[in-house]
């Protein structure tokens, strides 16, 4: 089985941000957008043409700049976290920012 790292990594983003002592609005809010990323990949990952994944897609990175901002009204500066939404941060905007492709399966409806 083919592996989508970038999921993955959204997957472990997410466990982090459980770890993150918060309360309140923000603490819903930052678990929402975290979990928005992975969800987000995967049901994008599912679909068969460029404009569907390519929407998808471009919500995650939405979301994962929602937690970002976050991190920042919370003056999270440093640890682990950061490190690993930097590298998630990076793979999101190559996946946006790339060649997405149709789905080998993809059918259009004027092809059925």
């Amino acid at each position: 089985m083919k592996t989508f790292r970038t999921l993955d990594l959204a997957v472990e983003f997410y466990e982090l941000i459980l770890k993150i002592e918060v309360s309140g609005n923000l603490k819903d809010q930052l678990h929402r957008a975290a979990s928005s990323i992975a969800l987000n990949l995967s049901e994008g990952n599912a679909k068969g043409s460029l404009n569907e994944k390519r929407h998808f897609f471009q919500t995650a990175y939405g979301s994962f700049r929602e937690c970002q901002t976050v991190f920042r009204l919370l003056k999270i500066t440093e640890g682990p976290v950061l490190v690993h939404a930097d590298r998630l941060g990076g793979c999101l905007y190559k996946l946006v920012n790339s060649n997405i492709k149709n789905s080998p399966n993809y059918r259009r409806s004027s092809d059925i």
